[in-house]
Protein backbone atom coordinates (compact mmCIF):
# COMPACT_ATOMS: atom_id res chain seq x y z
CA UNK A 1 0.00 0.00 0.00
CA UNK A 2 2.54 2.31 1.02
CA UNK A 3 4.59 1.54 -2.78
CA UNK A 4 1.30 2.62 -4.52
CA UNK A 5 1.03 5.77 -2.00
CA UNK A 6 4.40 6.62 -3.07
CA UNK A 7 4.03 6.08 -6.80
CA UNK A 8 0.75 8.86 -6.01
CA UNK A 9 3.84 11.24 -4.52
CA UNK A 10 6.00 11.17 -7.25
CA UNK A 11 2.87 11.57 -9.47
CA UNK A 12 2.20 15.27 -7.74
CA UNK A 13 5.69 16.35 -8.34
CA UNK A 14 6.65 19.49 -9.90
CA UNK A 15 6.54 19.13 -13.80
CA UNK A 16 9.08 21.04 -14.09
CA UNK A 17 12.70 21.06 -12.17
CA UNK A 18 15.06 24.13 -11.54
CA UNK A 19 18.40 24.09 -11.25
CA UNK A 20 20.55 26.64 -8.94
CA UNK A 21 24.16 25.41 -10.06
CA UNK A 22 23.17 26.49 -13.97
CA UNK A 23 24.05 29.37 -15.68
CA UNK A 24 20.70 30.79 -17.63
CA UNK A 25 20.61 29.78 -21.50
CA UNK A 26 19.04 32.38 -23.71
CA UNK A 27 18.23 30.00 -26.69
CA UNK A 28 14.65 29.00 -25.34
CA UNK A 29 11.65 32.05 -25.32
CA UNK A 30 10.79 32.68 -21.28
CA UNK A 31 7.12 31.24 -20.90
CA UNK A 32 4.37 32.96 -18.53
CA UNK A 33 3.55 31.51 -15.17
CA UNK A 34 -0.16 30.83 -15.70
CA UNK A 35 -1.93 33.49 -13.03
CA UNK A 36 -3.27 31.79 -9.89
CA UNK A 37 -6.62 30.56 -10.52
CA UNK A 38 -9.76 31.50 -8.37
CA UNK A 39 -10.73 28.40 -5.57
CA UNK A 40 -12.93 26.27 -7.21
CA UNK A 41 -15.25 24.33 -4.19
CA UNK A 42 -17.67 22.50 -6.81
CA UNK A 43 -14.11 21.50 -9.33
CA UNK A 44 -16.97 22.29 -12.41
CA UNK A 45 -14.12 25.54 -13.66
CA UNK A 46 -10.77 22.97 -12.70
CA UNK A 47 -8.85 21.67 -15.17
CA UNK A 48 -9.03 24.12 -18.26
CA UNK A 49 -6.45 24.15 -21.03
CA UNK A 50 -5.02 27.52 -19.47
CA UNK A 51 -3.57 25.19 -16.81
CA UNK A 52 -1.42 23.76 -19.52
CA UNK A 53 0.38 27.07 -20.24
CA UNK A 54 3.79 27.80 -18.32
CA UNK A 55 4.20 24.41 -17.19
CA UNK A 56 7.31 23.96 -19.26
CA UNK A 57 9.65 26.05 -20.88
CA UNK A 58 9.79 26.66 -24.30
CA UNK A 59 5.61 25.41 -24.34
CA UNK A 60 2.20 26.66 -24.20
CA UNK A 61 2.52 30.40 -23.18
CA UNK A 62 -0.56 32.11 -20.96
CA UNK A 63 -0.64 34.34 -24.74
CA UNK A 64 -0.59 31.31 -26.87
CA UNK A 65 -3.68 30.17 -25.58
CA UNK A 66 -5.29 33.83 -24.96
CA UNK A 67 -4.45 34.40 -29.11
CA UNK A 68 -5.72 30.75 -29.74
CA UNK A 69 -9.31 31.45 -28.16
CA UNK A 70 -9.73 33.90 -31.14
CA UNK A 71 -8.41 32.06 -33.75
CA UNK A 72 -8.56 28.59 -32.79
CA UNK A 73 -11.93 27.18 -30.62
CA UNK A 74 -11.78 24.09 -31.33
CA UNK A 75 -7.90 23.01 -29.72
CA UNK A 76 -8.95 25.65 -27.08
CA UNK A 77 -11.53 23.13 -26.26
CA UNK A 78 -9.49 20.09 -26.86
CA UNK A 79 -7.17 21.16 -24.62
CA UNK A 80 -10.14 21.79 -22.13
CA UNK A 81 -10.60 18.19 -22.50
CA UNK A 82 -7.32 16.79 -22.33
CA UNK A 83 -6.49 18.91 -18.96
CA UNK A 84 -9.52 17.31 -17.41
CA UNK A 85 -8.74 14.03 -17.78
CA UNK A 86 -5.66 14.81 -16.72
CA UNK A 87 -6.44 16.08 -13.65
CA UNK A 88 -9.21 13.45 -13.63
CA UNK A 89 -6.76 10.74 -13.66
CA UNK A 90 -4.36 12.55 -11.17
CA UNK A 91 -7.58 12.75 -9.09
CA UNK A 92 -8.43 8.93 -9.51
CA UNK A 93 -4.98 7.31 -8.41
CA UNK A 94 -4.40 10.12 -5.57
CA UNK A 95 -7.66 8.90 -3.99
CA UNK A 96 -7.55 5.06 -4.40
CA UNK A 97 -4.13 5.06 -2.91
CA UNK A 98 -5.31 7.46 0.01
CA UNK A 99 -8.06 5.06 0.73
CA UNK A 100 -5.67 2.25 1.08
CA UNK A 101 -3.12 3.61 3.20
CA UNK A 102 -6.46 4.11 4.88
CA UNK A 103 -7.33 0.94 5.41
CA UNK A 104 -4.25 0.12 7.16
CA UNK A 105 -5.25 1.71 9.80
CA UNK A 106 -7.44 -1.68 10.18
CA UNK A 107 -4.28 -3.48 10.51
CA UNK A 108 -3.09 -1.26 12.86
CA UNK A 109 -5.87 -2.18 14.92
CA UNK A 110 -6.04 -5.79 14.61
CA UNK A 111 -2.56 -6.29 14.76
CA UNK A 112 -1.99 -4.51 18.53
CA UNK A 113 -5.43 -5.57 19.81
CA UNK A 114 -4.18 -9.07 18.89
CA UNK A 115 -0.87 -8.59 20.87
CA UNK A 116 -2.50 -6.94 24.00
CA UNK A 117 -4.11 -9.35 26.72
CA UNK A 118 -8.13 -9.71 26.51
CA UNK A 119 -8.47 -7.59 29.63
CA UNK A 120 -7.27 -4.49 27.33
CA UNK A 121 -8.52 -5.66 24.15
CA UNK A 122 -11.42 -3.13 24.38
CA UNK A 123 -9.20 -0.18 25.32
CA UNK A 124 -6.27 -0.78 22.30
CA UNK A 125 -9.44 -1.22 19.70
CA UNK A 126 -10.63 1.89 21.12
CA UNK A 127 -7.26 3.88 20.64
CA UNK A 128 -6.94 2.76 16.95
CA UNK A 129 -10.75 3.81 16.38
CA UNK A 130 -10.28 7.15 17.52
CA UNK A 131 -6.97 8.31 17.02
CA UNK A 132 -8.42 8.14 13.52
CA UNK A 133 -11.17 10.90 14.33
CA UNK A 134 -9.49 13.23 16.87
CA UNK A 135 -6.15 13.08 14.90
CA UNK A 136 -7.93 14.20 11.60
CA UNK A 137 -10.22 16.82 13.51
CA UNK A 138 -6.61 18.65 15.06
CA UNK A 139 -4.88 18.42 11.39
CA UNK A 140 -8.26 19.91 9.64
CA UNK A 141 -8.37 22.71 12.04
CA UNK A 142 -4.64 23.81 11.79
CA UNK A 143 -2.30 20.88 11.30
CA UNK A 144 -2.63 20.85 7.72
CA UNK A 145 -2.39 24.56 7.34
CA UNK A 146 1.24 24.38 9.49
CA UNK A 147 2.20 21.19 7.20
CA UNK A 148 1.18 22.29 3.57
CA UNK A 149 -0.12 26.05 3.73
CA UNK A 150 2.58 27.38 1.94
CA UNK A 151 2.80 24.50 -1.05
CA UNK A 152 1.90 26.63 -3.74
CA UNK A 153 4.90 28.81 -3.45
CA UNK A 154 6.79 25.54 -4.68
CA UNK A 155 5.27 24.77 -7.62
CA UNK A 156 3.60 21.48 -6.92
CA UNK A 157 0.41 21.20 -10.03
CA UNK A 158 -1.18 18.18 -11.30
CA UNK A 159 -4.17 18.79 -8.85
CA UNK A 160 -5.42 22.32 -9.27
CA UNK A 161 -5.87 24.44 -6.71
CA UNK A 162 -2.78 23.95 -4.79
CA UNK A 163 -1.61 27.34 -6.04
CA UNK A 164 -3.80 28.66 -3.13
CA UNK A 165 -1.98 27.72 -0.52
CA UNK A 166 0.64 30.65 -0.74
CA UNK A 167 0.96 31.10 2.71
CA UNK A 168 4.52 30.11 4.41
CA UNK A 169 6.31 31.62 7.29
CA UNK A 170 9.60 32.33 6.49
CA UNK A 171 12.62 32.85 8.37
CA UNK A 172 15.73 34.86 6.39
CA UNK A 173 19.38 33.63 6.95
CA UNK A 174 22.70 33.90 4.89
CA UNK A 175 20.00 36.25 2.29
CA UNK A 176 17.60 33.08 2.11
CA UNK A 177 14.07 32.68 3.04
CA UNK A 178 13.55 29.29 4.67
CA UNK A 179 10.04 27.84 5.20
CA UNK A 180 9.40 27.17 8.63
CA UNK A 181 5.86 26.59 8.95
CA UNK A 182 2.28 27.21 6.70
CA UNK A 183 0.06 29.29 7.50
CA UNK A 184 -2.70 29.39 4.88
CA UNK A 185 -5.69 26.59 4.75
CA UNK A 186 -7.21 26.59 8.54
CA UNK A 187 -9.76 24.33 8.86
CA UNK A 188 -10.06 24.44 4.41
CA UNK A 189 -11.24 27.91 4.38
CA UNK A 190 -11.34 31.00 2.15
CA UNK A 191 -9.61 30.60 -1.09
CA UNK A 192 -8.36 26.84 -0.03
CA UNK A 193 -11.79 25.91 0.22
CA UNK A 194 -10.91 24.24 -3.43
CA UNK A 195 -11.65 20.83 -4.79
CA UNK A 196 -7.90 19.97 -5.43
CA UNK A 197 -7.21 21.14 -1.86
CA UNK A 198 -9.99 18.80 -0.66
CA UNK A 199 -8.26 15.94 -2.14
CA UNK A 200 -4.98 16.76 -1.59
CA UNK A 201 -6.04 16.90 2.22
CA UNK A 202 -7.19 13.48 1.95
CA UNK A 203 -4.11 11.89 0.97
CA UNK A 204 -1.64 13.97 3.65
CA UNK A 205 -4.15 13.08 6.34
CA UNK A 206 -4.21 9.41 5.64
CA UNK A 207 -0.33 9.46 6.14
CA UNK A 208 -1.05 11.76 9.00
CA UNK A 209 -2.52 9.53 10.82
CA UNK A 210 -0.07 6.73 9.86
CA UNK A 211 2.18 8.15 12.01
CA UNK A 212 0.09 8.91 14.77
CA UNK A 213 -1.30 5.16 15.16
CA UNK A 214 2.51 3.82 15.76
CA UNK A 215 2.13 5.18 19.24
CA UNK A 216 -1.26 3.14 20.13
CA UNK A 217 0.99 -0.22 19.86
CA UNK A 218 4.02 0.65 21.38
CA UNK A 219 1.85 2.42 24.20
CA UNK A 220 -0.69 -0.21 24.60
CA UNK A 221 -1.76 -0.79 27.63
CA UNK A 222 0.17 1.59 29.77
CA UNK A 223 -1.42 4.87 29.18
CA UNK A 224 -5.14 6.74 30.32
CA UNK A 225 -7.87 7.46 28.17
CA UNK A 226 -7.58 11.48 28.80
CA UNK A 227 -3.60 11.09 27.36
CA UNK A 228 -4.17 9.50 24.69
CA UNK A 229 -6.78 12.22 23.67
CA UNK A 230 -4.29 14.96 24.56
CA UNK A 231 -1.76 13.03 22.43
CA UNK A 232 -3.92 12.59 19.25
CA UNK A 233 -4.96 16.45 18.67
CA UNK A 234 -1.38 17.21 19.54
CA UNK A 235 0.09 14.75 17.17
CA UNK A 236 -2.28 15.62 14.60
CA UNK A 237 -2.09 19.83 14.98
CA UNK A 238 1.74 19.80 15.93
CA UNK A 239 3.81 17.40 15.96
CA UNK A 240 3.61 15.82 12.71
CA UNK A 241 2.68 19.09 10.96
CA UNK A 242 5.69 20.77 11.72
CA UNK A 243 8.13 17.75 10.09
CA UNK A 244 5.69 17.40 7.58
CA UNK A 245 6.34 21.21 6.23
CA UNK A 246 10.04 21.25 6.57
CA UNK A 247 10.34 17.89 4.46
CA UNK A 248 7.06 17.74 2.40
CA UNK A 249 5.38 21.18 2.68
CA UNK A 250 8.44 23.29 0.73
CA UNK A 251 9.95 24.51 4.39
CA UNK A 252 13.92 24.61 5.06
CA UNK A 253 14.89 20.83 4.61
CA UNK A 254 13.31 20.05 1.42
CA UNK A 255 15.04 23.73 0.24
CA UNK A 256 18.41 22.55 1.09
CA UNK A 257 19.58 21.61 -2.24
CA UNK A 258 17.85 24.60 -4.25
CA UNK A 259 21.10 27.29 -2.56
CA UNK A 260 24.32 28.10 -2.07
CA UNK A 261 26.28 26.55 -0.76
CA UNK A 262 23.28 23.14 -2.29
CA UNK A 263 23.21 20.10 -0.45
CA UNK A 264 22.30 17.45 -3.35
CA UNK A 265 18.76 17.88 -4.00
CA UNK A 266 17.73 18.76 -0.03
CA UNK A 267 15.89 16.46 1.95
CA UNK A 268 13.97 13.62 -0.08
CA UNK A 269 11.54 11.54 1.65
CA UNK A 270 10.64 8.71 -0.15
CA UNK A 271 6.81 7.63 1.02
CA UNK A 272 7.06 8.84 4.79
CA UNK A 273 9.84 7.03 5.72
CA UNK A 274 11.37 10.09 8.01
CA UNK A 275 7.49 12.14 7.88
CA UNK A 276 5.63 9.16 8.72
CA UNK A 277 7.32 6.40 9.84
CA UNK A 278 9.95 8.21 12.32
CA UNK A 279 7.97 11.05 13.59
CA UNK A 280 5.60 8.47 14.59
CA UNK A 281 8.50 5.75 15.94
CA UNK A 282 10.11 8.78 17.84
CA UNK A 283 6.93 9.70 19.70
CA UNK A 284 6.21 5.86 20.51
CA UNK A 285 10.12 5.79 22.01
CA UNK A 286 9.51 9.25 24.01
CA UNK A 287 6.35 7.51 25.13
CA UNK A 288 7.45 4.59 26.39
CA UNK A 289 10.65 5.98 27.97
CA UNK A 290 8.39 8.45 29.98
CA UNK A 291 5.36 5.79 30.61
CA UNK A 292 7.88 2.86 31.36
CA UNK A 293 7.13 -1.34 30.84
CA UNK A 294 3.42 -2.68 31.26
CA UNK A 295 3.13 -3.83 35.08
CA UNK A 296 4.17 -7.20 35.54
CA UNK A 297 6.81 -7.54 32.85
CA UNK A 298 9.56 -7.33 35.49
CA UNK A 299 10.32 -8.87 38.81
CA UNK A 300 11.78 -7.50 41.71
CA UNK A 301 15.23 -9.16 40.19
CA UNK A 302 14.54 -7.45 36.79
CA UNK A 303 13.80 -11.07 34.88
CA UNK A 304 11.44 -10.56 32.30
CA UNK A 305 8.28 -12.17 32.32
CA UNK A 306 6.33 -13.07 28.84
CA UNK A 307 3.24 -11.41 28.04
CA UNK A 308 1.31 -13.38 25.61
CA UNK A 309 -1.41 -11.61 23.15
CA UNK A 310 -4.56 -12.91 23.98
CA UNK A 311 -5.41 -13.53 19.67
CA UNK A 312 -2.69 -14.47 17.78
CA UNK A 313 -5.38 -14.94 14.58
CA UNK A 314 -5.89 -11.31 14.95
CA UNK A 315 -2.61 -10.21 15.24
CA UNK A 316 -1.83 -12.31 11.90
CA UNK A 317 -4.96 -10.54 9.64
CA UNK A 318 -3.50 -7.41 10.46
CA UNK A 319 0.13 -8.07 9.26
CA UNK A 320 -1.44 -9.37 6.19
CA UNK A 321 -3.43 -5.91 5.70
CA UNK A 322 -0.20 -4.00 6.38
CA UNK A 323 2.02 -5.99 3.99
Amino acid sequence: MLVLAAFAIIALQPVSVSHAQEPPTTDAPATDAPAKPAHDPSGNGTGSGADLAGVAPGQLTSDDFTQAQTTEPFAVKLADLVNQNRLGINFTWLLVTGYLVMFMQAGFALVETGFCRAKSALHVMMTNFMVYGLGMLAFYAVGFAFAFGGLGQVGVGNLGGLAQLDGEWKVSLGGVDWGILGHKGFFLSGTSYDVGVAAFFLFQMVFMDTAATIPTGALAERWKWTGFVIYSLFIGAVIYPVFANWAWGGGWLSQLGAHNPSFGSGYIDFAGSGVVHAVGGFTALAGAIVLGPRIGKFNKDGTANAIPGHNIILAALGTFILA
